[in-house]
């Protein structure tokens, strides 16, 4: 089961939502595989300041032949969770046509609302190819108690794409935990932050049964 985190733009928080999905995959017992597909290789510098013993594998595959490449290796997976690359047309589109679910990391600004086009285009253009293919916005980063941080919802309903209910807010923990090669469910289980990666992983789980 392949699920990729994209969008075209940078810095939206789709290396952090990978590591941790793949985090919570693996804590239930899956078979867990993290692919980073960014040639800037954040998740393979996450790797590799971890002390702890990594609970899943993490490769490093920025190419425009991924969807065959993962093919090759997608049976001896449970899960593969591929952090997509910002501003490769080529890449993003082997991840979609390798993906069961595609989750679209939106930051509540209409800079990035605005910026979703692209994203937005190349899953209608893999649709052909892609047919039981499913996708959705994840709202990121999101302030607490700010406008935009509630309206954000009511634009991105003009794309008629799903949006996951739950919202992943900035906080400190995400930061300070990347800074030592662990994840915010590691640091603090307790935390808001990993209710809401539990929470977003459990209704990715729902949406790719």
């Amino acid at each position: 089961m392949i699920i990729s985190i994209l969008n075209q733009k940078g810095g939206v928080g789709k290396t952090t939502l990978a590591i941790h999905l793949a985090a919570v995959f693996a804590d239930q017992g899956k078979k867990t595989l993290l692919v980073d597909a960014d040639p800037q290789g954040s998740a393979l510098d996450w790797s590799a300041i971890r002390k702890n013993d990594t609970r899943f594998p993490v490769v490093g595959m920025p190419k425009p032949t991924l969807h065959r490449d993962l093919k090759s290796i997608e049976g001896d997976y449970q899960r593969i969770v591929v952090d997509g690359p910002p501003r490769s047309h080529a890449i993003t589109r082997s991840a979609i046509m390798a993906s069961k679910l595609v989750l679209i990391p939106v930051q509540p600004s209409p800079y990035d609302v605005w910026a979703a086009n692209e994203i937005i285009d190349l899953l209608k253009e893999a649709a052909v190819y892609n047919e039981k293919l499913k996708s959705g916005f994840v709202i990121n980063r999101k302030i607490v108690n700010t406008a935009i941080g509630r309206d954000v919802r009511d634009i991105l309903v003009e794309y008629n794409m799903p949006i996951l209910k739950t919202a992943v807010c900035q906080r400190v923990i995400f930061a300070e935990s990347a800074a030592t090669g662990n994840t915010a469910i590691e640091t603090d289980s307790n935390s808001l932050a990993a209710q809401e990666i539990f929470s977003l992983a459990k209704e990715v789980e729902g949406l790719i049964k």
